[in-house]
């Protein structure tokens, strides 16, 4: 009988329970619409109709989300007012309001495709909703364009994402003008240019596929989009999208250094000589390229060409370091390469010799040109001064490499 009885208060504790949430539950409800009404405290409203979704017995009630979305619209009415009124506006808040709203009531829209207990699907919010909330889209455009400017990129990224996210919305399906938009790729780029302002590949790599129909913008999501698979260290892809990127836009230092550094770095010499050759294919007078096959000549051992092109670059600016520095390490290689022919060394002295000649006013001036790098240019020189008997000049340098080597 006891238990009877404990059993029986158990469920009525429950029941009181029940009607109790039941009807404060339904009396904030009524607070919220009262506030809607009246257009104050909507932000109460919102906030009151965001925490009774917390309870997970609320999530198909159908007042609570239209509601919510409700509160949500005045508030976005009211800025929108204040700023075409002229009036004292908070700009970001109205963005940010504008995002809240679209996905308020995409939130309803999800309740609403609930069938019902026979089956059907009886849409009651959408079409009057989609067609209020497609004369507002671009403000969501117009939203990450703001606060990019203003170089907040997430929330910029943010509004970028909802607004491309409205295009797979069923609360946009059936609207008229679903498919003609020309923002949508835009927006695209600009979540990709986003996420590549907040270093986060994943973002970066969510919309470039999209972003990348853009040709005003291909040749930038190519860019970011590179960086994006060298942070997530795929090198593979990283590759490969520097390689199209440069196929592309073959007069581009980016595509291009990138892909020379790589190269030279694995030690891929052919595969950097076919980009250094298109890249000229292209611009034939183009310092850089030409600069980067003197490089590419030089580790390639083919040093008259190198020269050559040194040459070609010294007459049109002599005050670049590093092309001296190119023709002079050639010159010495070819010496030193005629020096461990130990059968032909006596015979090849004066080639030698005119050699380490020929490498000493373009060591001299590099060392003129960049005398801060001596070890590019100590160890050279002290051989140059060495075979060519120059002591003095050879005293100088030998004393710089011994501080070196303290």
């Amino acid at each position: 009988m006891m238990r009877l009885m404990s059993l029986f208060f158990a469920l009525l504790f429950f029941a009181l329970l029940f009607f109790s949430t039941a009807f404060a539950q339904k009396k904030e409800i009524r607070q919220a619409r009262s506030d809607i009404k009246k257009k104050t405290n909507l932000e109460n409203a919102e906030a009151s109709m965001r925490n009774l979704l917390k309870d997970s017995s609320n999530i198909y009630n159908e007042k609570i989300y239209v509601t919510l979305a409700d509160a949500v619209r005045a508030q976005y009415e009211a800025e929108n007012e204040k700023l075409y009124l002229k009036a004292q506006a908070d700009t970001a808040k109205f963005f940010n309001t504008a995002r809240r709203m679209f996905h308020a009531y995409e939130s309803l829209d999800s309740i609403d495709m609930i069938p019902d207990k026979k089956g059907r699907i009886r849409l009651n919010y959408r079409k009057k909703n989609a067609e209020y909330l497609n004369k507002y889209r671009s403000n969501l455009y117009n939203g990450g364009l703001y606060f990019a400017k203003k170089a907040d990129y997430d929330a910029a990224y943010g509004m970028f994402d909802t607004y491309i996210d409205t295009r797979r919305q069923p609360l946009f399906t059936d609207y008229p003008t679903y498919n003609v938009d020309s923002l949508y790729i835009k927006s695209a780029f600009w979540a990709v240019f986003c996420g590549y302002k907040v270093n986060r590949a994943d973002s970066v790599l969510r919309y470039s596929d999209l972003a990348l129909q853009d040709k005003k913008y291909r040749r930038r999501t190519f860019m970011y989009l590179s960086d994006a698979y060298l942070w997530k260290k795929d090198t593979a892809k990283y590759v490969e999208t520097l390689r199209t990127g440069f196929n592309e836009n073959m007069t581009s230092k980016f595509f291009f250094g990138r892909l020379m550094d790589y190269y030279n770095s694995k030690n891929r010499l052919d595969s950097a000589r076919k980009v250094v050759d298109a890249a000229l294919m292209c611009d034939s007078n183009n310092g850089l390229f030409l600069f980067a096959k003197s490089n590419l000549l030089l580790n390639m051992g083919r040093y008259p060409e190198c020269i050559a092109i040194s040459d070609t670059l010294i007459a049109r600016n002599d005050t670049i370091a590093d092309v001296y520095l190119n023709a002079g390490v050639s010159y010495i290689n070819m010496a030193l390469a005629l020096e461990a022919d130990a059968k032909s060394k006596k015979k090849n002295r004066k080639k030698i010799l005119d050699c380490y000649k020929k490498a000493l006013p373009y060591m001299e001036r590099y060392r003129e040109l960049a005398p801060d790098k001596k070890e590019n240019w100590a160890q050279s020189l002290y051989n140059i001064y060495l075979r060519l008997n120059m002591g003095r000049k050879f005293e100088e340098v030998s004393g710089i490499l011994k501080k070196m080597r303290r």
